[in-house]
């Protein structure tokens, strides 16, 4: 048996916004989360109000272990950001099924790219098709604040 069916056995992916658990979320992400050290709960909240939403869930308990905000249009783009497994759920396989379920959902909406950026999670990633930008000097940034 491999990990991601060790996960879908344990855990249930979904993306019923009012499943969500904000507090926990939003204690994972300003707390343990390099990328969102320090973010607001109001900051926070309004990500996810904005966001198509994913969590996962231990089908016995309901408790949330697990998180995956996609920012999209439903129709070309989506941006994979806010991905976190709690510490006591890693190593299930449980990250690369929240991608994969975001990246099967949106297929059939026609939306052609997804992006991420992650530090330390590229096998991961990788595993659900995601690959570095071919040409990343296309592409460009602007930091505000």
């Amino acid at each position: 048996m491999t990990d991601t069916d060790l996960s879908e056995q344990r855990y249930e992916i979904s993306h019923d916004p009012s499943r969500l658990d904000h507090a926990r979320i939003h204690h994972w992400l300003s707390t343990d989360a390099y990328w969102a050290l320090g973010r607001t709960r109001e900051h926070q909240d309004r990500a996810i109000a904005g966001s198509l939403n994913f969590g996962a869930y231990d089908p016995e308990s309901g408790e949330q272990l697990a998180y995956a905000r996609v920012v999209t249009d439903h129709a070309t783009f989506a941006w994979i950001c806010d991905v976190y497994v709690d510490r006591s759920a890693r190593g299930l396989g449980i990250g690369i099924r929240l991608v994969t379920t975001v990246r099967d959902l949106l297929a059939p909406t026609g939306v052609r790219r997804l992006l991420l950026a992650t530090d330390d999670a590229h096998g991961v990633y990788a595993k659900a098709g995601f690959r570095p930008l071919e040409i990343p000097a296309k592409w460009m940034c602007l930091q505000l604040g």
